[in-house]
């Protein structure tokens, strides 16, 4: 009974789906930016706790369910969730802050979140199984909210650094609600390969992030030379194609640190990401309309 519920918790939509990460349109705040994404035409937007809280603080999370209904949106995301992988002191304060979250979470009707790994100190083979050994845990909390948690390699990570490494803690924690993601950001400038995504299983990636590099040397990006999907030199289109061949079907968050986005008019912004990205999508055959 229980996994034929995660089953169908889990189960993914029949076609790639553009979605707006807030951190895209940070300044805006949470009403505004979600207000944005809708006169743009986005219906999904992934939702971080740094806009959301203050908002659920001062009107409530019924408040911010009205608004999304309003508005015509869906959250299927939660970005995130720092300091749950990789050993460090401050992890019961992770766990806590999980703990805390994952009501309005479920409540707002996300079904998975984001556990990025931001790893910096000399790693070793211990750290690793430590890791695995943290996602399951970390899982097993998420899970009894119906929410998986997706560890998020990252570009610069000493520990979880690339696609290889993700897949393998992943796989040793062997747990329900703890899956995989892809970040193009963290794959293309980071140290994986574009044959390493032959490494995934049919079906395995639960979440995309979708953006474009900048044409700079890889060692001078960070994160504001990330770019929107196509105005970057990534092979997005083919990383795209790809993902759709894995059996990915769900959303592609845009995730982008640009100031001038951050910044600026949120739906002017989200048109533009809008308009661009599914430019690619319909380049790499996999944009549904």
């Amino acid at each position: 009974m229980l996994a034929a519920g995660v089953s169908a918790a889990m189960a993914k939509p029949a076609a790639l789906t553009l979605c707006m990460h807030q951190t895209t349109l940070a300044g805006a705040g949470f009403r505004r930016s979600l207000e944005g994404c809708a006169k743009a035409g986005i219906r999904q937007v992934e939702i971080i706790p740094p806009l959301a809280e203050p908002f659920l603080a001062r009107e409530g999370v019924g408040a911010a369910k009205r608004l999304l209904a309003d508005l015509g949106l869906t959250a299927p995301a939660c970005g995130g969730a720092r300091g749950l992988v990789e050993p460090n002191p401050e992890r019961p304060k992770a766990l806590e802050e999980l703990r805390r979250r994952l009501p309005w979470i479920a409540e707002l009707g996300m079904d998975r979140m984001v556990a990025p790994c931001p790893y910096t100190a000399q790693a070793t083979p211990d750290d690793l199984k430590r890791a695995a050994d943290n996602l399951r845990e970390a899982g097993e909390i998420a899970g009894q909210y119906r929410v998986a948690l997706m560890l998020e390699f990252m570009r610069g990570s000493t520990l979880i650094g690339s696609l290889p490494t993700a897949l393998q803690v992943v796989r040793a924690a062997a747990h329900p609600w703890v899956k995989p993601m892809l970040d193009f950001y963290h794959f293309w400038a980071g140290l994986s390969k574009f044959e390493d995504l032959d490494l995934v299983r049919p079906g395995e990636l639960h979440h995309v992030h979708f953006q474009d590099v900048r044409d700079l040397p890889r060692e001078q990006l960070d994160a504001t030379t990330r770019e929107i999907p196509g105005d970057g030199v990534a092979p997005v289109a083919a990383i795209l194609k790809k993902v759709w061949a894995l059996g990915y079907r769900g959303p592609l968050s845009v995730e982008l640190f640009l100031p001038r986005l951050q910044q600026g008019d949120p739906a002017e912004a989200a048109a533009e990401v809008r308009r661009k990205s599914e430019a690619v999508m319909r380049r790499a055959g996999v944009f549904p309309g």
